[in-house]
């Protein structure tokens, strides 16, 4: 038993400490509500200092990717298409442009781009997500005002109806585009078999100028790595420049020459790859760190581009998934490319960049630790699976069944303790004359020789000490009578007192009154150590099976992040606190209860003794 207790609370300590670790965030201050139509309101930080992810060049402005999900946002409260959605400043006043590349009641997932102005490096930028407004309200989404001047082309590949748009101001659809893949990086992607291109048309948002600056970047996933396997490709007569993997090496190659290389990618991981072009060299970057450069000017280019395959015969195509491509006219810094293979990325450090804080309604004033507290069990149980309401759900039925039990026992007591007061007071007087209970009359017997009325045989009919003295007085009775009946036969001759064979037959008849009314003391308190005992074991049921599913839909997901493993593991630890809400009230008033209890057997059997005593002083058996 000792065995198992102390792998109980190692395993309750082991998840403690996960929690403790997953539900650390970072907390806003207050600041004037932008509109009072929108009830609902989130924090959210960008924090490129130490404490999030350490970025110290300059970063500028950049559409951030916003993920939501049902840990970190209440999507009951939202509009079923996000429509009510608005990002506002931390100024309270400027409106940020945004738009919606997925929404998904069903599995309470989304992924909003949000235009920031300006993210400060190595520091902290603030805003606002304000949503809940069920009125009439239009959908703010506004894909093309969410990117800057310079972004040329951005594909999301999001779903069936989106799967060839560009999202960016230029509007340039593609061409050949594949049915997206359902689960990819962001919502859907695109998956490249290396046989067929997907093809971006050429026009003046695709046109490149000789020698001006370029920003091109894509997540890839690759399935194998193959040779010379091709990513990007753009020729024309003159000038063929392509992006690619050997072998899992990322490359940039222009008219045959290629950047250096470095360390291969891995299969079936998403790799953030950028390639920037200023200033007469090309530098290929990979999740947002420099990677390798070529000394290449960018050639004026206004051919069609290809992904996933090469125009050139025999070429090797990129197979694996393919998701936000991007280019812009202009080089972004290596702080933008950072930020942005942090943030669109599924590693732990997104949740860092990206802090959501927790809710606040409109005219929230703190309500005071206990109302702070309160609203945390709320969100917390919003993050319950079907399996934890089941366990509390028992577990309230075993508070209740154990508290009304308890309560009832409490009354109980209170009432024979009462009851037994009465009658000692009584018995008191009576057992100094017994003469006053010889009388055959059952009625002198039950009001204790006439010493109790009515009201007070009444009282005492709930007290063990009156249904011990009632059945020990019937059997002293039958016994005297029988010996009278027998004395006055001319056959034998016997005497009027109580042998010691019949003071052992009233003690054991005592004794069996005695273990019938323990009995009925006890009774029902079962369900007060099933609480104790199985209460935390359930809860501990809940917790653990809360805390497999968690993991399990990370791993499904990819997502490792604080955000996504914090709702799971807290709601997880909420079925523990069910069950130790049940056990700990239970065993305090088992504690109480049974010392209660204990006292009232003990006055029982003392009063057995006395009463055996008495009654065998009272009725001796002379020689």
């Amino acid at each position: 038993m000792i065995k198992h207790l102390t792998r109980f609370k190692s395993g309750l300590l082991g998840i403690l400490f996960l929690a403790s670790i997953a539900s650390q965030s970072v907390h806003a201050a207050e600041a004037p509500w932008w509109d009072k139509q929108w009830p609902l309101r989130k924090n959210i930080t960008i924090d490129t200092s130490d404490k999030g992810v350490a970025i110290s060049d300059a970063i500028g402005g950049a559409a951030l990717l916003i993920k939501l999900h049902d840990g970190t946002f209440d999507f009951a409260s939202a509009k079923e298409d996000g429509s009510d959605l608005r990002f506002v400043a931390d100024d309270g006043k400027t409106v940020l442009k945004h738009h919606i590349e997925k929404w998904d009641t069903l599995l309470n997932e989304g992924y909003v781009w949000v235009r920031v102005p300006e993210i400060k490096p190595s520091g902290a930028t603030a805003l606002w997500l304000y949503y809940g407004n069920q009125g009439e309200v239009k959908n703010a989404g506004d894909a093309k005002g969410t990117y800057d001047a310079d972004t040329a082309l951005v594909y999301h590949f999001a779903d069936m109806a989106t799967v060839a748009a560009d999202s960016s101001a230029s509007g340039l659809a593609l061409q050949n585009a594949m049915p997206p893949v359902a689960g990819s990086l962001a919502a859907g992607g695109q998956r490249l078999l290396g046989q067929t291109a997907v093809t971006i048309p050429e026009g003046p948002a695709s046109e490149w100028l000789a020698g001006s600056a370029l920003t091109w970047s894509a997540w890839l996933k690759p399935a194998t790595l193959a040779p010379n396997a091709v990513v990007f490709s753009r020729r024309d007569e003159t000038n063929a420049l392509i992006i690619g993997l050997d072998s899992g090496v990322p490359f940039v190659e222009f008219n045959g020459k290629r950047s250096a290389s470095g360390a291969a990618v891995s299969v079936g991981v998403w790799h953030h790859l950028a390639l920037v072009a200023k200033e007469g060299k090309m530098t290929v970057f990979l999740d947002g760190a420099s990677y390798g450069t070529l000394d290449a000017a960018l050639p004026a280019l206004k051919s069609p581009s290809l992904i996933g395959k090469d125009s050139v015969p025999g070429a090797a195509g990129f197979v694996g998934e393919f998701d936000e491509l991007q280019v812009a006219r202009t080089a972004r810094s290596e702080g933008f490319l950072k930020l942005a293979a942090v943030n669109q990325g599924t590693g732990s450090n997104a949740a860092k960049l990206v802090v959501l804080g927790n809710d606040e309604a409109s005219g929230h004033s703190g309500g005071g630790e206990i109302m702070k507290h309160l609203s945390l069990f709320t969100d917390i149980s919003k993050s319950l699976t079907f399996d934890g309401w089941v366990v509390i759900v028992l577990c309230v039925l075993l508070a209740v069944v154990g508290w009304a039990v308890a309560i009832k026992k409490f009354l109980y007591l209170n009432k024979i303790s009462k009851s037994n007061d009465a009658f000692l007071e009584r018995w008191e007087n009576v057992s100094s004359d017994l003469t006053v209970l010889d009388m055959e009359d059952e009625n002198t017997i039950k009001t204790l020789g006439g010493t109790a009325s009515g009201k007070a045989q009444k009282m005492m009919r709930h007290s063990p000490l009156y249904h011990i003295y009632h059945l020990g007085s019937e059997e002293v009775q039958k016994r005297v009578q029988n010996v009278r009946q027998i004395s006055l036969s001319s056959t034998q001759k016997f005497t009027k007192g109580l042998s010691g064979r019949s003071i052992q037959a009233i003690k054991a008849t005592l004794h069996g009154g005695m273990v019938r009314e323990v009995q009925k003391l006890n009774g029902n308190l079962v369900f007060l150590t099933i609480g104790i005992a199985g209460g935390p074991y359930l809860g501990l049921l809940g917790t653990v099976i809360g805390v497999m599913i968690t993991f399990a839909v990370i791993a499904k997901s990819g997502q490792v992040e604080v955000n996504s493993i914090a709702p799971g593991i807290a709601g997880a630890l909420l079925a523990t606190v069910a069950g130790l809400a049940v056990a700990i009230p239970a065993l305090f008033a088992y504690s109480y209860l049974a010392s209660r209890i204990k006292d009232v057997v003990s006055g029982i059997e003392t009063f057995i003794d006395e009463f055996i005593a008495k009654m065998a002083e009272h009725h001796k058996e002379s020689n």
